[in-house]
């Protein structure tokens, strides 16, 4: 029963939260459960071609390409294709956090995940033309150098604290359970 709720203690705080609101003020209860069952349903539809796409990358894509083209040694060739990666699609920034850490387990420097989850937050390509129309070309240029070079730092600044204090816990228990995942698919083909 604790593993119970240890698992599911989010969703039960949520149901008791939505339970006090339903008897304190019902119409906000309603539009609340209306505004989750709507981010729910997008959910639904974006994740699945997310982690289609991720499994593509485990498969097809081999771990020493990109610890060429994102790792450590990649230097500014790396974060311009994390830079390239991050303007490119759209969709929430939540898709692309699976993405960075399938990328970091396969190699990818922390500065270049910086850039890329940086890049598709504050710089894509369809939001800067938006941009461009309502504030003009002189603003959206100079936030655009000004971004990109903050995220470079704060990328740089990562990687170097992430070198002092390393903390790769999360990265093992990541491969751990891919291997894993692998085994056992392994075992069902045979």
């Amino acid at each position: 029963m604790k593993a119970f709720f240890k698992q599911f203690f989010g969703v039960l705080v949520l149901l008791a939260v939505y339970l006090v609101l339903a008897i304190v003020r019902m119409d906000w209860a309603v539009q609340s459960s209306q505004v989750t069952w709507d981010y729910l349903k997008e959910m639904v539809l974006i994740l699945p071609p997310v982690f289609l796409l991720m499994g593509l990358i485990e498969a097809w894509i081999p771990k020493n390409k990109i610890q060429k083209w994102l790792g450590s040694g990649s230097g500014l060739k790396g974060i311009a294709i994390s830079f390239a990666l991050g303007t490119l699609p759209t969709g929430p920034l939540y898709v692309a956090f699976p993405m960075a850490g399938a990328l970091v387990r396969k190699g990818a420097s922390h500065t270049n995940m910086v850039v890329f989850l940086g890049a598709w937050a504050a710089l894509k390509i369809p939001q800067l033309m938006v941009e461009i129309k309502f504030l003009g070309i002189a603003f959206t240029l100079l936030r655009f150098v000004l971004t990109l070079a903050a995220l470079i730092l704060m990328g740089l600044l990562v990687e170097g604290v992430l070198h002092r204090f390393p903390d790769k816990q999360w990265l093992e228990k990541g491969e751990e359970q891919a291997e894993q995942s692998m085994m056992k698919t392994r075992k069902r083909e045979v």
